[in-house]
């Protein structure tokens, strides 16, 4: 079964930078960065806004919990809005990312 990850990330390079090493440890085999998002948030009772760059990570449900617990390490953030959970794919996307989880190293997008 596949997986998905959603995080967003202070900048555009941080996710680039984080996603590339995921991707170089077999822990996700694609991370797709989106445009800068305006978040509004509560954090330590406080009302707060950000420019943040949303990144939806693609992976192999059985290292679902592995890459977020690496993702959650390499994040600059303190505490990093992390959200994954197992998803029905195609045939060729299951393929693809099942070949995460027995080592392989498929390309494609």
């Amino acid at each position: 079964m596949t997986a998905l990850v959603y995080c967003p990330f202070p900048d555009a390079e941080t996710a680039q930078r984080i996603g590339g090493q995921l991707i170089d440890e077999g822990l996700i085999a694609c991370i797709n960065i989106g445009s800068s998002i305006t978040s509004l948030f509560a954090w330590d009772g406080e009302r707060g806004s950000a420019e943040e760059t949303p990144a939806l990570l693609k992976t192999d449900a059985a290292l679902l919990e592995q890459a977020i617990a690496r993702l959650e390490a390499l994040h600059p953030y303190e505490s990093p809005a992390i959200l994954g959970w197992p998803c029905q794919a195609g045939a060729a996307t299951r393929s693809w990312l099942g070949g995460l989880a027995t080592g392989g190293r498929n390309a494609g997008k």
